[in-house]
């Protein structure tokens, strides 16, 4: 510890794999205004920016063991934000084909009965959500709620590209044949998780 300003990136992640919080202090120091003001230009929200430098900080600490000294501290941060925008980004189209699909539909006149069939199927789709298979669970989850791809949720949960496709494909079949009446395709665009 008592590490003295300016100190070089290569001294930073040195201290920092031994869990150093004044070397973590100085890191966010060095480079959070900086995520800042590059994020803020694509997010155009100074609450999701924030959030986000919230969240590339804290994976740099959860990861710090695993920091090469040798690598660009720099362009890891900034790999890792622009891993976290293409995330928030992949969330918003979700919601706006969401929401696209719900005006469609709602301009349609709906008596109280099609209310209530509608009501109960996102039940049972809940319900059903719940009967998978662990994995399979969380890997449906991790795609449909979360936004995230395929080659993402591979990485996170160490198994094959394939395999995560197998499950998806699993999950949503299981569905297919459980959930009754003729809304699925909507269904599926608001109750497969969007936020």
């Amino acid at each position: 510890m008592g590490l003295k300003e300016p100190t070089s990136d290569y001294e930073l992640v040195d201290k920092l794999r031994e869990g150093d919080l004044e070397a973590f202090d100085l890191i966010f120091k060095k480079y959070g205004d900086r995520l800042f003001g590059f994020a803020l230009k694509y997010l155009k929200s100074k609450e999701e920016t924030e959030g986000l430098v919230q969240d590339v900080f804290l994976k740099i600490w959860e990861t710090r063991k695993n920091l090469k000294k040798e690598s660009s501290l720099k362009s890891y941060l900034f790999t890792i934000a622009y891993h976290i925008m293409c995330k928030l980004f992949r969330k918003k189209q979700i919601r706006e084909k969401f929401v696209y699909e719900i005006s469609s539909y709602s301009n349609r006149t709906i008596n109280p009965e099609e209310q209530l069939e509608y009501k109960s199927t996102l039940e049972q789709v809940d319900q059903l959500i719940e009967k998978l298979p662990k994995k399979q669970k969380i890997i449906f989850i991790k795609s449909r709620k979360e936004g995230k791809s395929t080659r993402e949720i591979a990485d996170e949960m160490n198994l094959a590209p394939g395999t995560i496709d197998n499950q998806i494909s699993a999950a949503l079949k299981f569905l297919r044949k459980n959930i009754s009446g003729s809304n699925f395709a909507l269904l599926l665009s608001f109750i497969v998780f969007i936020q």
